[in-house]
């Protein structure tokens, strides 16, 4: 277990090597550098989850403190890790599916500007994900919370020349603050009532101090809720996600498959005693916000065109899927769906960027097409990826962890839930099948050459192969750690009765969506929906759908021109013009007194006998009384 610190150490020391040297690295030992401190890590962190699951019972919570971090008072939180089964399969999804994609990347960005700069940011992103899983404590967590926030809006804005990079960089850093206060404030409210923010404490104590549906704990359930919303882009905070696409494409798979927008569902998973005991907060909060996504990100991707943006929408929405696992109390199945989500939705992405590189950095799906013989290995890539998206069943990983989030829905009695995800599952089939459809078959309308390297075809190659069947033989160690669910229970009693139900029901889904993707796309050859869209309402609704339906608008009418009104305002400094009030009287006064500096004898004198006469009569009152 002595190799625990190097998994988040390794990738740290790269980032400071990468960062100090910068430029005058060669784009081989950046490469060097930044690929092999991430592959080291790896290989320590399989090491030591091999340790722990084989010397460590079940359930079992292994503590490595290292030194105290601070003491204000009786606040001394530890610079400390700490190992269990959901902290085991995090440091697993972040260092494995973390190094395929900082391989592929050496691939993808060489020849670009900021070689070194690049991979130092991906080194320091990793290590700060990795802080905020293995971190004993809040505080900690906080910390990595905080460092994948700043990596974002570095990587995100990577190509800062130009100026929409920035923008979409500072709104992606602009809107997950906001749920980082609120998380702030979830934190302060632990540490009032709870006395620790030690996270195995917290467990421990939050069922002993208070009784269901405490009002205090309710408001730190939601602080923390808001908080993991803005990190997973779960609606309100989803905004920024689509936008996010304006970095490399490597840094889309490293957000969306390993990092980031999975930080949300691991700290609502890791705080669940909180939730266990708010199940209004849970249910609706959680639950229902995480079915309106998936179903909002399922409209808004069937209206995009760029292949990026699509794979965006569907992050979303596959969050939205976790959120409501939560939602329902299937803590292990949202756990499983997020592992099966990183190896098929890397794959997505680090597929993309192939297909961008192919068709010389075109995004537009509508105008590829005829790339499966260009690039047989990244179009098969994409069907056994799609596949797994849509969750084709029995063959494909998503299957398995997404059809147990709908039967869980189903096992718990929530029957809106229920329909609500499996219409989000229609939706999935119908704009996967339009994304590989347009980008892969029919006529070549952009030039595509085909393409070479190792370090293309390992990623995709080990990314596929997880994204079958074979990724579901992975079971994650969360018994002990997290409670089984509803349909877990009914499951080892025996009384699983409407399982095939539910999973008839969402196959059906699946395999309707994809039928109609058909007739659309292929039968009709788009001419229905051309029709739709000309018409009033279509045109209003493929606009309402690829404007995010009207999200950004509306904050922009909200916040945005109030506060520019604000900032215009005080432009003026009205502050600071209100003080001058007291020098203007001051002036004031010394023009009134100089009127009376006339340098005449007689009129000075004549002041002076009125003056002691008007005393003398105000002391002759004052000796009457």
């Amino acid at each position: 277990m002595s190799l625990l610190p190097l998994t988040f150490i390794l990738p740290a020391i790269g980032f400071l090597i990468l960062a100090i040297m910068r430029e005058r690295l060669s784009e081989q030992k950046a490469t060097i550098v930044g690929v092999g401190s991430m592959g080291l890590s790896a290989i320590c962190a399989f090491i030591t989850i091999a340790q722990f699951l084989s010397s460590q019972p079940t359930g079992a919570v292994l503590n490595m403190p290292l030194w105290t971090w601070m003491r204000v008072g009786d606040f001394a939180p530890n610079f400390g890790l700490s190992l269990d089964g959901l902290s085991v399969t995090m440091l697993g999804i972040i260092t494995g599916v973390g190094f395929l994609i900082h391989l592929f990347a050496s691939w993808y960005m060489r020849g670009e500007d900021g070689f070194a700069r690049f991979f130092s940011y991906m080194n320091l992103f990793v290590a700060s994900m990795l802080l905020l899983v293995l971190g004993d404590n809040l505080v900690l967590l906080y910390l990595g919370w905080e460092g994948v926030g700043v990596c974002s809006y570095l990587l995100i804005g990577f190509y800062y020349a130009n100026r929409a990079n920035g923008r979409a960089a500072m709104k992606a850093f602009t809107v997950t603050r906001v749920g980082d206060v609120f998380l702030a404030f979830g934190l302060f409210l632990l540490f009032r009532e709870v006395g620790t923010l030690n996270i195995h404490e917290i467990i421990a104590r939050v069922p002993e101090i208070f009784t269901l549906n405490n009002p205090t704990l309710q408001l730190t359930a939601i602080m923390l809720v808001l908080g993991a919303m803005g990190k997973s882009a779960q609606i309100p905070l989803h905004s920024w996600l689509a936008d996010a696409m304006a970095g490399p494409t490597p840094v889309s798979a490293l957000i969306h498959a390993a990092t980031m927008v999975t930080a949300g569902v691991y700290l609502i998973a890791r705080l669940h005693p909180i939730f266990m005991l708010t199940p209004d907060v849970l249910l609706n909060w959680v639950g229902f916000v995480g079915a309106v996504t998936l179903l909002v990100a399922g409209f808004c991707a069937l209206a995009q065109t760029d292949i990026k943006r699509i794979l965006a929408y569907s992050t979303m929405s596959q969050i939205g899927y976790m959120f409501l696992a939560l939602g329902v109390g299937a803590w292990q199945v949202a756990v499983f769906h997020l592992m099966t989500h990183a190896f098929f939705k890397a794959l997505l992405f680090l597929a993309s960027g192939a297909v961008i590189l192919s068709v010389h950095h075109e995004q537009n799906i509508f105008k590829m097409g005829g790339l499966r013989k260009k690039i047989p290995l990244v179009f098969w890539s994409f069907v056994v990826g799609g596949g797994a998206l849509a969750a084709i069943p029995f063959v494909t990983v998503g299957f398995y962890s997404k059809d147990a989030i709908i039967w869980e829905t189903f096992a718990t009695g929530n029957m809106h839930l229920f329909y609500m995800a499996v219409l989000g599952a229609f939706l999935t089939s119908i704009y996967t099948f339009r994304m590989i459809w347009f980008a892969f078959f029919g006529e070549e309308k952009t030039h595509a050459h085909a393409l070479s390297g190792l370090s293309y075809q390992i990623p995709l190659v080990i990314l596929l192969i997880l994204s079958t069947f074979v990724g579901a033989w992975i079971t994650p160690p969360l018994d002990g750690v997290l409670p089984l669910s509803q349909g877990m229970l009914q499951e080892q009693a025996g009384h699983a009765h409407g399982k095939h139900t539910a999973e008839f029901i969402a196959m059906g889904a699946m395999a309707f969506g994809l039928l109609v993707a058909w007739f659309l796309y292929v039968a009709n050859k788009g001419r229905m929906l051309a029709q739709f869209k000309q018409s009033s309402l279509g045109g209003a609704m493929y606009y309402w759908c690829y404007n995010g339906l009207g999200f950004d608008a509306l904050y922009d009418l909200v916040f945005v021109k109030p506060f520019l009104l604000i900032g215009r305002l005080l432009k003026a400094d009205p502050v600071d013009k209100a003080w001058n009030v007291l020098p203007a009287l001051a002036i004031m006064g010394h023009r009134v007194a100089s009127l009376f500096q006339s340098g005449s004898l007689r009129g000075y004198a004549v002041s002076f006998g009125l003056g002691m006469a008007l005393l003398l009569v105000l002391v002759m009152a004052k000796i009457g009384n």
